[in-house]
């Protein structure tokens, strides 16, 4: 998988695809362009059975500012419908990553902001740069959330935080968001690169019939009464048992390492 967009680069690390948010000299801010190509290459890579992880990061010193403000200027008297596409492109994207497979984990390399958080927080594993920092600022252009900060951080964080957040555009630090629980670990800024890729490496080589259910049972968690999301939880490691399940109780048995393929 060889990148084929302007916006992003997308490389195979063998089953793991990275994608990488490349407008460094301008924040990686989203655009239109960018937000079709973010929702393509996750479209692609969920779609490739040979692809087992993906990693999402970002060029430079920004993860992702959120929107491109300069592209939203320029929107004049079709501000309305313009910006209507640039959230359904990017909410495509969100979805697309969501619904997938396969795990996603998110390496934050620097400041990170609005809609940039969206897809940060989307991680089933987040790392975090020591000097990564996380704002939503919406209100500070006249903006209302998108990129389902508004479905996710309630969830993550909860509701008085999340207002807090929404309200006063407070800017928290990698030490603080991993505390709050928007990030699953710190580490620092020269060590990440090589973190979330091992990272990467040792979930793709897992067993890709427990990841596909174990995203399924979260994404349902919400929505579903005890008895619900107990069917769930049976269905699930049933069919598990007949797939994955076989080779992991082998290699459990015998004392060695299973192999998922």
């Amino acid at each position: 998988m060889s990148s084929q967009f302007r916006t992003l680069t997308v490389d195979r690390d063998n089953a793991v695809a990275r994608i990488t948010l490349n407008r460094p000299d301008a924040a990686n801010g989203i655009t239109q362009e960018l937000a079709a190509e973010l929702a393509q290459a996750a479209y692609d890579a969920a779609g490739d059975p040979s692809v087992r992880a993906v990693l999402l990061t970002g060029a430079g010193r920004f993860f992702c500012a959120g929107g491109d403000v300069k592209e939203m200027v320029g929107y004049g008297d079709r501000a309305e419908a313009e910006m209507k596409k640039l959230a359904d492109l990017l909410h495509r994207a969100v979805t697309t990553f969501a619904r997938m497979d396969v795990p996603l984990v998110v390496a934050v390399n620097g400041v990170t902001a609005g809609a940039g958080i969206g897809l940060a927080v989307l991680g089933d594993l987040v790392l975090a740069a020591e000097s990564a920092t996380f704002t939503l600022a919406y209100s500070n252009v006249g903006l209302s959330p998108d990129g389902a900060t508004s479905y996710a951080l309630p969830r993550l964080i909860g509701l008085r935080r999340t207002q807090e957040l929404m309200f006063t555009n407070r800017r928290l630090s990698a030490a603080e968001a991993c505390e709050w629980g928007l990030v699953t670990r710190v580490v620092p800024a020269q060590d990440l690169e090589a973190e979330a890729t091992e990272l990467a490496r040792r979930v793709a080589a897992g067993s890709a019939d427990a990841h596909r259910t174990i995203r399924r049972l979260l994404a349902a968690t919400y929505d579903n009464g005890l008895e619900s999301q107990l069917e769930l939880e049976a269905r699930g490691i049933s069919a598990c048992a007949g797939g994955d399940g076989r080779e992991g109780a082998a290699a459990f048995v015998e004392k060695r390492a299973p192999k998922f393929v």
